[in-house]
């Protein structure tokens, strides 16, 4: 795999926020509480796309040990109080939840010590952490601006706190947290988008679940919206699922494909709360997605690969069809 460099990540993490910036101040945002929004933002973003960097992570881990981790989280932290500070927002039991959240899932991963992969602490960090995106108080915790981008900041600190304890502390091998290219991953890529959309849509439809209506109106916003999708929600859960719970599953259990057919089973049952309890039809269609995303992590080595069929489903979904 040719992996980037951290010069060309770089790259990119400054277009990100460039893009960002420009975009909210079209929107009218400005002054000292946006300006504190968007330091941290690019913070945790920074961190986020770094690690993906070639050398990054081993570096890091090298260098610095299971005490990189806490300092990781600590730098997190650190950076969410001046959040709170630059917004006006500071709360002691906000910054307490936050510490909580940050250091419980390390400490956790520090009590694992030399376990293999597969510990009971490391399912129990990976719930915590789900469980954080999923029914945390974000809206709570990121008040500014309007809770408009609670969900981003959760995902960015979810991601970090992850890459702190499986990779710096557990230092966990075989997750694939890349950017790069490898041989055939054109095929894996395209193969598993055609191959999932010849089941899922003739089964959507059949289930009453989809129907066909291109929202020809919300294309001008097709680059940003898909740009949002591949960082906050696909990079994320193919971290979540792929590179840390279907890469320990198959560890445990000795075999890659009780651990690629378990977790895609989670990655379903993990939507059955969307757009109402119990939506069966939903995790019906994330479970074989799953299947799909979780060959493509396989066959790859690389959440990267996984990500581009998952955010290109995603894409696919929000821009041609309606849910119902």
């Amino acid at each position: 795999m040719r992996q980037l460099g951290i010069w060309a990540v770089l790259g990119i993490w400054a277009g990100l926020c460039l893009g960002g910036a420009l975009y909210a101040s079209w929107q009218g945002y400005g002054g000292r509480a946006f300006g504190a929004m968007l330091t941290v933002f690019a913070f945790f973003l920074l961190l986020m796309l770094a690690f993906a960097a070639r050398d990054v992570a081993e570096g890091w881990a090298e260098k610095f040990g299971p005490g990189g981790g806490f300092f990781l989280g600590a730098c997190v932290f650190v950076f969410y109080v001046v959040y709170l500070l630059g917004t006006g927002t500071f709360a002691v039991a906000r910054a307490g939840a936050m510490a909580g959240l940050i250091f419980v899932p390390l400490g956790l991963a520090v009590s694992a010590g030399g376990a293999a992969p597969g510990a009971w602490q490391d399912y129990v960090t990976l719930a915590g952490i789900w469980v954080f995106v999923k029914f945390g108080s974000s809206h709570w915790l990121w008040p500014f601006p309007n809770a408009r981008l609670a969900y981003v900041m959760t995902v960015l600190v979810a991601v970090n706190v992850a890459l702190a304890a499986f990779v710096l502390v557990r230092r966990l091998k075989g997750i694939g947290y890349s950017i790069g290219w490898g041989k055939s991953w054109g095929f894996y890529v395209l193969g598993s988008f055609v191959a999932f959309g010849c089941i899922a849509v003739p089964l959507g439809t059949g289930m009453h679940f989809l129907t066909f209506a291109p929202q020809w109106e919300r294309w001008s916003g097709l680059l940003f919206s898909s740009l949002a999708i591949l960082v906050f929600t696909a990079w994320p859960e193919e971290l979540l699922f792929r590179g840390l719970l279907q890469n320990l599953l198959a560890r445990d259990s000795k075999t890659d494909w009780a651990g690629w057919w378990t977790a895609s089973l989670l990655f379903g049952f993990s939507h059955i709360t969307n757009m109402g309890f119990p939506n069966w039809r939903y995790a019906a269609l994330a479970t074989i997605a799953g299947i799909f995303y979780g060959w493509t992590w396989r066959k790859s080595g690389s959440i990267f690969a996984s990500t581009l069929v998952h955010a290109a489903v995603d894409v696919a979904w929000h821009f041609l069809f309606r849910t119902g």
